[in-house]
């Protein structure tokens, strides 16, 4: 099985390498005084390179001074000085040398410099073809692959066959602990060889669990008619019209065997593909794409937010960068921050003030902006503005503003905009600016406007201060921005097309009726130094659209961010449930069962078993004993935890058959969180992995959840396998 896995690694990656698996010097930029050579090494595997120091032996590939990261890891390679690293270099070495590598999730770019431009191409253009060669493996390859891995880790003199105590320490590594007498040597030669390691195989990937189920539908026990899938689709999945049909669209699409494809027939194999692809997820496909109505107001949408956009880390002495920008929009985010300062030489800049976090240019910023604003939404783009800056670098802020984002700048005096707030529909590929406004347009060409910004929330004794703002800069505004002392003086002074910012303390009040015609944006208050994060869901229960969260920092509170968003195409804009847009009903949080149309469900959950999760970091050395944890977010009638009993150190295929129930008041609002920890008893449980999906999103019967890890990003092949049943009360 290893060399059969071997050879479709070899032919699936064919491609000439070889000058990356024969190592080349690179130089490693982080700074302009920060420039070192490291040695880079494609691997025999072709999906890992391997780096280390410069002076180091080649002998040393083995030892912990060499370090690896997996072309899965790596999101896109940019050509040239694209970071804010190699720019700062541009005039040590020229753009075709140069190159970054953008990780997914939170984990920082790596910037590279070769020898020689054919050098530079010859990696990027390499791991364009590896990274486009890994995506396209189907989810049968990319498993047999995680397995022959872990082979290769264990086989250590590259003989093809282990023994015993290699076996057990592979075990270990993938998680699971078993016994010698579980790997039949049929051959008594004290190793696992070839045929041997496919009885190995067949033990660890089987899956009674599905087999059973399986054979629960199958007439003849060994495969499933096009009747049978149908049954089973109707019955445990509850599809309706059309399941005859789908059922020879799944056969045809994920039955590996050409002869049952031909007879409409779907064996075991095809069967588990079914249940592990994105048709056999909790998350509906359907709501994936862009479904929702995007015609009807702005206010009429929660929109994708982050605060204090510009850190990458904490908000006292963090790093500043465009890549956080980036990697904000690229995350689908509609409204990102901006905060201006005076900088030297008439150019404004962009920090968290009176701190020690590093500095940026705005035209920097705004170039970033104009570059990345639509590559993941093609819906409009909120840029709330904190202005800090003297009337002479304000004029700079407008001219640079105007200048670079050109036509995809939308102000109050761009035709066919109407009083009231336009749609995102009607608002595709514009950037609204959204800040203080000089509030007559009859004033001097300056005007004084009251100061909106942290540092004021942090010390809400101090006076107020005023600030000129000149005319060119407040034109430039479509959203006024007010500072309100409490929710009655804002709905009663409010226009239509104006947006509210207030902090979270002072948005814990009832205004759901205010938030259907008004934008309100919520951010975390500035005592939160270390760039902490609220949880949204209390916010979002009051329709308010722009809850600003910290995306720099992972967590709980991001993963309901992200799980919220992760619908409707990814747009970044999320039409709010009726009950919250109606102007003419009265919809209360705290009492969801007076609203008219009260109609609670009954969820269950039946957790049935989990799929090679991954070991805890900080444990290397111990085998998880894992257990899963539902999470319930909305109104505070549905928030409520309940958890499985722990697996004893069992990581690879651990079974829980355990099922939760769960009574849903608000459906509409509810998010489902589910997390999988290695359980602790003498401290902390430690995270393992997570998904967070809204609730209307679920799909019932048989159902993976494809864990993620704490960054959000993909944790393939770990999953837990469940059964959802949705039933009304």
């Amino acid at each position: 099985m290893h060399h059969v896995e071997a050879a479709r690694t070899a032919a699936l990656f064919s491609q000439p390498f070889t000058p990356m698996k024969a190592g080349m010097f690179l130089r490693k930029v982080k700074s302009r005084m920060w420039k070192r050579l490291r040695h880079y090494k494609l691997q025999e595997d072709c999906k890992t390179i391997a780096y280390k120091s410069n002076g180091l032996k080649m002998t040393d590939l083995f030892k912990k001074i060499y370090t690896d990261f997996s072309i899965s890891d790596v999101e896109a390679v940019r050509e040239g000085h694209q970071s804010e690293a190699l720019l700062n270099v541009a005039d040590d070495f020229p753009a075709d040398r140069c190159f970054t590598l953008v990780f997914r999730g939170r984990r920082g770019n790596l910037d590279l410099v070769a020898d020689s431009a054919k050098e530079a191409q010859a990696w990027i253009q390499g791991i364009r073809v590896l990274m486009e060669n890994m995506e396209n493996m189907d989810e049968s390859t990319k498993l047999d692959q995680w397995i022959s891995d872990w082979f290769l880790k264990a086989d250590l003199n590259k003989d093809g066959r282990i023994n015993f105590k290699e076996a057990k320490k592979l075990l270990k590594m993938m998680n699971v602990d078993m016994n010698e007498e579980h790997m039949a040597d049929k051959s008594e030669s004290g190793t696992l060889e070839d045929q041997e390691f496919v009885e190995f195989y067949k033990m660890l990937t089987e899956r009674t669990e599905v087999l059973d189920l399986f054979q629960d539908y199958s007439s003849d026990g060994q495969s499933l008619s096009q009747c049978d899938l149908e049954e089973f689709l109707r019955e445990e999945q509850l599809e309706g019209e059309g399941s005859y049909e789908h059922a020879l669209q799944l056969i045809d699409c994920y039955e590996p065997s050409d002869t049952a494809r031909k007879n409409h027939s779907m064996s075991v194999d095809g069967f588990l593909m079914y249940l592990t692809s994105p048709e056999g997820s909790i998350f509906n496909p359907e709501r994936q794409g862009l479904f929702q109505d995007m015609s009807q107001p702005l206010a009429h949408y929660y929109i994708s937010s982050s605060h204090n956009t510009y850190l990458m880390e904490d908000q006292l002495k963090g790093p500043s960068s465009v890549e956080a920008y980036i990697q904000a929009l690229k995350r689908g985010c509609r409204c990102v921050e901006v905060d201006c300062w005076n900088g030297s030489n008439g150019e404004p800049v962009v920090y968290h003030g009176h701190t020690l976090t590093s500095k940026i240019l705005l035209k920097d910023v705004i170039a970033t902006i104009a570059n990345y604003a639509f590559k993941a939404s093609e819906y409009p783009l909120i840029v709330s503005i904190e202005n800090h800056c003297s009337i002479e670098q304000q004029e700079v802020m407008a001219r640079y503003f105007r200048d670079i984002l050109g036509d995809m700048l939308l102000t109050n005096t761009v035709e066919g905009v109407s009083s009231k707030l336009p749609s995102p529909e009607a608002l595709k590929r514009k950037i609204l600016l959204k800040g203080k406004k000089i509030g007559n347009e009859s004033e001097s060409p300056t005007g004084e406007v009251s100061d909106e910004d942290e540092a004021a929330e942090m010390n809400k004794d101090s006076p107020k201060s005023k600030q000129n703002l000149c005319k060119e800069l407040s034109d430039l505004m479509f959203c006024k921005s007010i500072h309100f002392h409490s929710f009655e003086h804002s709905r009663m002074s409010a226009k239509p097309n104006e947006m509210s910012s207030f902090s979270e303390s002072k948005a814990r009040s009832d205004f759901v009726l205010h938030n259907t015609r008004q934008l309100t944006r919520v951010y975390p208050s500035g005592m939160r130094t270390d760039s902490s994060n609220y949880c949204p869901v209390d916010m979002w229960n009051m329709g308010c659209q722009i809850v600003a969260l910290n995306f720099q920092t992972a967590g709980m509170e991001m993963d309901l961010n992200d799980g919220l968003f992760t619908q409707n195409g990814c747009s970044g804009y999320i039409l709010k449930s009726e009950i919250l847009r109606k102007k003419e009903r009265f919809f209360d949080p705290e009492n969801p069962e007076e609203r008219e149309d009260y109609h609670p469900l009954l969820f269950s959950v039946k957790v049935i078993s989990g799929q090679q999760l991954p070991k805890v970091k900080q444990k290397d050395w111990s085998i998880v004993d894992p257990l899963v944890r539902v999470e319930m977010y909305g109104v505070p009638l549905d928030q409520v935890k309940q958890e499985t009993k722990y697996i004893d150190n069992n990581g690879f295929n651990p079974h829980w058959n355990e099922t939760l129930q769960f009574t849903i008041h608000t459906p509409e609002l509810a998010l489902v969180r589910f997390v999988v920890e290695d359980y602790d008893k003498a401290s902390r449980n430690d995270f393992i992995g997570q998904y967070t999906l809204p609730f209307t999103c679920i799909q019932p019967g048989y159902r993976h959840v494809h864990l993620l890890s704490k960054d959000g990003t993909s944790i393939h092949p770990s999953s837990i396998y469940v059964h959802i049943k949705i039933t009304e009360l």
